[in-house]
Formats: C-alpha cells, sequence, structure tokens
C-alpha cells in the first residue's frame, strides 16, 4: 500500500470524525478505508483510534501521530508545489559550465540580462574549458564546441566560432608572413591542447578542407586567453575566435595571416542533460541564448 496514501485518509479521518464521512469525502468505499487504516496501524504497531459501535476517538498514539501527520502532509505538498514550481517558472538556481574564453566576452552580458529578467533566479558558472560530466558535477547547462558523443545529453545550437590565424608584428618582424598553408611548416605556431591532434591544422577554400599542415608547436595550451598573450608577445601563429581578436585586430598589435584561406568553423552548443522534466529556468536560459546570439549575428 501507499504509506502516504494512509496518512492522507488517516488525517481526513481524525478531522471527519467518521470512516465513513471520509471515505464520502474521498469517493471510495468503507471497506477500503477500514483497510488503509488497519494496514497503517500494523506498520506503525500501534493503535491510531478506538473503536466502538457508535463513534471513533484517537488513541494517545493517535494523538501525537496525527500532529506528525498533519506536519508531514503540509510540508510534502510544499515542496512537491516548489518543484512543480521550477519547472513552470525561472526561479532558483541555475549552474553553468562555460569555456573560459567566452565567459567575460560573450556571455557576461547575456546571463545579466537574463538574471534582470528574473530576480528569483540565482545563476552559478564554473569556467572550464574541458568536457565535464553533467550530472556528476550537477551542471544545468555547459556550453562546448563539441560533437555530443554521450547519447544521454541534449544539445542546442548557439553560434559558430568562426577563427582566424593571427600572429604579431614583432613575431613577423624579419619573416615572411605565410600565405600558402605549406608556409606553416618555416614558423612556429601556438596551438590549443584540446584540439585532437593539436599540432595538425586544417586549412579550407571553397567549403572544403585544401590542406591539413602538421605544424611547428612551440607552445600549446587549453587557455586560448594565453595563446592570445603568447601571440602578443611574439612568440608564433595562432587561431583564434574572430571575436576574441577584433580589438587587436583593428589597433594593429595583430595581423591576419594566410587571409586566402577560410575561416575555421567551431558551431557552439548549449549541452544540457536529456531530462523530460527539466526546470523551465534550463529551458528558458537555452531559448534566451539562441535569440540573442541570432540577433547578434544580424547586427555584426
Amino acid at each position: 500500500m501507499d504509506k502516504f496514501d494512509c496518512l492522507q485518509i488517516f488525517v481526513k479521518i481524525s478531522q471527519l470524525g467518521s470512516f465513513t464521512a471520509a471515505a464520502n469525502e474521498l469517493n471510495i468505499t468503507q471497506s477500503a478505508v477500514s483497510k488503509k487504516i488497519a494496514w497503517l496501524e500494523n506498520k506503525l504497531g500501534f493503535a491510531l483510534f478506538h473503536r466502538n459501535s457508535r463513534q471513533i476517538q484517537l488513541t494517545t498514539q493517535g494523538v501525537q501521530y496525527l500532529q506528525y501527520s498533519e506536519r508531514f502532509i503540509d510540508e510534502m505538498t510544499h515542496f512537491e508545489s516548489s518543484l512543480k514550481e521550477e519547472l513552470e517558472q525561472v526561479k532558483g538556481q541555475l549552474k553553468l559550465s562555460v569555456p573560459s574564453s567566452i565567459a567575460t566576452q560573450l556571455l557576461l552580458q547575456p546571463i545579466n540580462d537574463f538574471m534582470d529578467l528574473h530576480p528569483g533566479l540565482t545563476v552559478d558558472t564554473s569556467v572550464n574549458d574541458r568536457q565535464v560530466d553533467l550530472i556528476e558535477s550537477n551542471i544545468d547547462i555547459a556550453i562546448r564546441a563539441a560533437v555530443l558523443e554521450d547519447s544521454g545529453y541534449k544539445a542546442r545550437f548557439l553560434f559558430n566560432n568562426q577563427a582566424v590565424y593571427v600572429a604579431s608584428p614583432r613575431y613577423l618582424l624579419g619573416r615572411e608572413a605565410p600565405i600558402l598553408a605549406s608556409d606553416l611548416q618555416s614558423h612556429n605556431c601556438l596551438t590549443y591542447s584540446l584540439m585532437s591532434p593539436s599540432n595538425i591544422w586544417s586549412l579550407r577554400k571553397g567549403g572544403k578542407v585544401d590542406a591539413k599542415v602538421m605544424v611547428k608547436e612551440v607552445f600549446k595550451s587549453d587557455s586560448p586567453e594565453l595563446l592570445l598573450e603568447m601571440a602578443l608577445l611574439g612568440r608564433g601563429i595562432t587561431a583564434l575566435p574572430n571575436w576574441m581578436v577584433a580589438e587587436q585586430l583593428k589597433t594593429g598589435s595583430l595581423i591576419q595571416v594566410l587571409t586566402s584561406y577560410q575561416s575555421i568553423a567551431l558551431p557552439m552548443y548549449a549541452v544540457f542533460k536529456n531530462d523530460d522534466y527539466q526546470p523551465y529556468r534550463v529551458r528558458a536560459f537555452i531559448d534566451y541564448l539562441i535569440d540573442y546570439f541570432q540577433a547578434l549575428d544580424k547586427s555584426l
């Protein structure tokens, strides 16, 4: 039997003072009410009611158990209601895992705007470039440039991360800037260690891979920010998202090279758990990000 159901029947009998009245209000038979109370008393190991032919009365233990049962049912009902609200309203805590390179430059504004729209929301953001287990890490949404390998996850496309090849004037001083893919073999390269393999660069023309080059890795990192700083210091050529180096290209502290080749396009996704009962805050934030980046793309 369902113990919670039996508790509700016990409380109803206590309120109405009659098995028959409780059965009528709950639209079940008196026999069913009697069986559920008998089952509950057997489980508890003590009687809840004194019974005679004309009336019922709570036992001493029954009075104490009624106080507990009423409080427990109220708390359970309130808790279930709160959980249901989380499925229907944007409230509670939203846990994110985002790459370091886009945390401040691309995601800070939409996160801030979304929080302005929903004051009942709190956001916990972990900055991490590596793949994370959403369930083990208790993450609601991970922003990643990756093909899904785990069928337990879902993903929605956000935007294309367009990358360009850049180097500083300091590095190019006394060197010929690379024009062809094969020119890279005589240059120092700064590579992203989370790409596999990190030392093979694929350059595209006409929408297809035109050349694959094994580059000379002089520095590699899983942090795009470090690659940017090393490029600015003149250490070598690197490939970074165009939005990340837009200001440096504008000021001339970096120069785009290999311009005859198309930019690398890395699609960015919002990855989330495959759960039919996702809190509304998760669904709402993903929808907001999609709309935000679509509008941003149109304005560029």
